[in-house]
């Protein structure tokens, strides 16, 4: 299934005056990474994906079109999945983009190229025969 893309670009224009943000195409949509930090993503399967932290309001979660995000049976508890009926209005899209933004702003910056790496194998030592 295709995301929407009108929605995203709806999420682009609320971005557009930053210079921490990239795509990535993820779970069968589109992700908004901020500060290298995943924070919201138009859904594949419909709806909106919103990073709120594990600490995030109880609010949040109880607000209309909006639940806790389950990937293969297992909650993931700083996410949210709000149906496209909590962000047709230009108003509840927006809040729900800053309040992703303004989580992933407390984290640290990941800087590009900063993604965990396998740890370099160590060269095999060769004994040598000594020669008679």
């Amino acid at each position: 299934m295709a995301y929407d893309r009108e929605v995203t670009e709806r999420i682009r224009t609320l971005l557009s005056g930053r210079n921490d943000v990239a795509e990535q195409k993820m779970f069968g949509g589109l992700c908004f990474m901020v500060r290298g930090h995943m924070c919201c993503a138009v859904s594949g399967r419909g709806g909106l994906l919103v990073r709120v932290g594990p600490d995030a309001p109880a609010f949040a979660f109880g607000e209309p079109h909006a639940a806790p995000m389950e990937m293969r049976g297992r909650i993931m508890a700083e996410y949210l999945r709000v149906a496209p009926e909590g962000y047709q209005a230009a108003t509840d899209l927006k809040k729900w983009v800053a309040r992703a933004v303004d989580f992933v702003a407390t984290l640290p910056k990941k800087e590009k190229g900063a993604a965990k790496k396998a740890p370099a194998k160590k060269a095999k030592s060769v004994k040598r025969k000594k020669s008679a």
